[in-house]
């Protein structure tokens, strides 16, 4: 009889972390500062994945993305560039974002580089940037020093020089603090006889609050459009001899929130009228709610619901007549409820619009009819986490959503109408589909893959929403994926990591506007930084009219403006 090998089973037991971190400080006198520091670094470790493996829904393909273990989702990636060229790389265009709060999918499965790789052309905005691009640049006209338009060519002699159209341009990039201070130094005079003080009267600029509409503007966009905390924008500017506390920038934002408000609400307003909504979660913190401050609300009655705990930031991005807009709501409630409180504001004559989310039923309202659209992204990469333990049947569903990708890229390179998109997919992607779903079911019925596998989980979370997935190829204008939405949630998810926190639910309210602004502003190719200096300088016309004051209207109505001031 063989002798038994088997290794023990491990014993699992709970520590509390402040015994962790006393062991680790004892440790400090025996080991040297590189030892202790790598011995620090394996229980910190540790720590983190023992938090991650009992999440629910954690995978070993999670874990590895989350560790930086892997690239891309796009096919060729996943399996190693060994992937058919039926389809190209661009089919996979629709998938390179991956989730909200997973940055990237399965690591590259094999060494090949001995086969030819085929030609890739340059993605769009990488290279280098013309000086056109730089519109804010600073522009000063040098003149020739000795010659001008109309003189006798020095050199020919019996030529005239005319002025060419475009300069000789040359660029340099100057550094300043994001925050520059201006002080006015007002002379003052002071009668020797009656002591009487003169004090120059100080120039129009020069008064008005502490911090102008500019200096607002970047607040709201260092934080909440670039995610940098408070306090690292106070050091910045304090290393810069230019000092703003944390607590005057938070001030100056919520101070002037109710300036962009009605802005905000007039965004709402259009985007309750869009024809396609997107929306989905992410997590967010919110002290107010947490803890010992969640303890008292509800030992004093102040908090409905107080069996709920979850704490959401909702990401909504609505496909109007106008464009996108991108909405935010933060707080205690999830996607589904956010989206019945934004579509209590659409027209009644107005059809159910289309709502594109993951598969969670949290996200679809249930006080509105929406017609519900999941996003085919979501579920392929159920497929992709399963691709080392299945190749060959990952291989096949990957390979048929391949062309279906191909296809939607190509609707939108060709810039394809609604009606025109729908029959192409109906063309090409309505049998690939179908064949595709026909081969999951016959995989499952004739047990090749297991139902309760987590291959089997994928197959039928594809089965199960199959209507809701393939609703492209039903009605027009239907999306594909959710990818815009994934997009916009990273402004929230970039804040959480970086500012990790709001104190109460108004500093997630001011959050939400101003990201609503700034990413609606993106969105439409805007300047956000300028379109938030118009709104707080003409905060009174923007109360009055907000409608003429959105991301695609500021521009014109600042030209108005400006037209009847030289009338005037």
């Amino acid at each position: 009889m063989s002798k038994n090998t088997r290794r023990p089973k491990p014993v699992v037991i709970d520590v509390d972390m402040k015994v962790v971190g006393e062991v680790l400080e004892r440790a400090r006198a025996a080991l040297s500062s590189d030892d202790h520091a790598c011995l620090a670094a394996l229980v910190t470790t540790f720590i983190d994945i023992s938090k991650l493996v009992r999440e629910r829904g954690t995978t070993i393909a999670r874990l590895r993305r989350l560790f930086g273990l892997a690239t891309s989702e796009k096919t060729a990636d996943v399996f190693g560039g060994t992937a058919s060229s039926s389809g190209g790389d661009a089919n996979d265009a629709s998938v390179d974002d991956g989730g909200a709060d997973a940055d990237a999918a399965v690591v590259n499965g094999g060494d090949h580089d001995h086969e030819a790789k085929p030609e890739r052309r340059a993605r769009k905005g990488h290279g280098r940037i013309g000086v056109s691009q730089y519109l804010n640049a600073h522009r000063i006209t040098v003149e020739h020093p000795h010659l001008e338009a109309g003189n006798v060519c020095p050199d020919c002699a019996h030529g005239k020089l005319h002025p060419l159209a475009e300069p000789a341009r040359i660029l340099r990039i100057v550094g300043q603090p994001p925050l520059a201070a201006v002080e006015w130094d007002c002379e003052r005079l002071r009668c020797g006889g009656c002591g009487t003080v003169f004090t120059a009267l100080a120039p129009e600029q020069a008064r008005g609050p502490k911090y102008d509409a500019s200096a607002v503007s970047m607040m709201a966009l260092l934080r909440y459009g670039a995610g940098m905390p408070l306090y690292r924008l106070d050091r910045l500017q304090k290393n810069l001899d230019t000092p703003v506390p944390a607590s005057s920038q938070w001030e100056a934002v919520r101070d002037h929130v109710s300036a962009v408000a009605p802005a905000y609400d007039e965004l709402r307003r259009v985007a309750a009228q869009g024809r396609v909504i997107h929306n989905d979660d992410t997590s967010v913190r919110i002290l107010e709610f947490m803890g010992k401050r969640r303890a008292e609300l509800v030992e004093q009655n102040e908090l409905p619901g107080p069996e709920r705990t979850g704490l959401f930031t909702t990401g909504v991005i609505s496909i109007t007549d106008v464009g996108p807009v991108a909405l935010f709501f933060s707080g205690r409630k999830h996607a589904g409820e956010n989206l019945d409180a934004l579509l209590v504001e659409r027209d009644d004559a107005l059809c159910p619009p289309i709502q594109m989310g993951d598969g969670l039923d949290r996200n679809v309202p249930s006080e509105h009819d929406v017609v519900e659209s999941n996003c085919l992204v979501h579920g392929r990469r159920h497929i992709v986490d399963e691709v080392e333990n299945f190749p060959v049947e990952c291989r096949h569903v990957l390979e048929a959503l391949r062309k279906v990708f191909k296809n939607e890229s190509t609707c939108i390179e060709e810039k394809l109408s609604a009606q025109a998109r729908l029959e192409l997919h109906q063309r090409e992607s309505g049998p690939v589909m179908t064949d595709l779903e026909t081969w999951l079911k016959t995989e499952l019925d004739d047990k090749r893959v297991e139902q309760n596998s987590a291959l089997g989980n994928a197959f039928r979370y594809l089965l199960k929403r199959w209507s809701k997935l393939t609703l492209f190829l039903r009605v027009p204008n239907a999306p594909i994926e959710n990818n815009i939405c994934e997009r916009a949630l990273k402004m929230a998810i970039r804040h959480r990591k970086n500012s990790l926190f709001y104190r109460s639910q108004r500093g997630a309210k001011v959050a939400d506007i101003f990201m609503a602004l700034i990413y609606t502003a993106e969105l439409h190719d805007e300047n956000p930084f300028e379109y938030l200096v118009a709104l707080l300088e003409h905060d009174a016309d923007v109360a009055a009219n907000p409608t003429q004051w959105l991301p695609w209207t500021f521009r014109a109505t600042l030209a108005r403006l400006a037209s009847l001031a030289v009338a005037a």
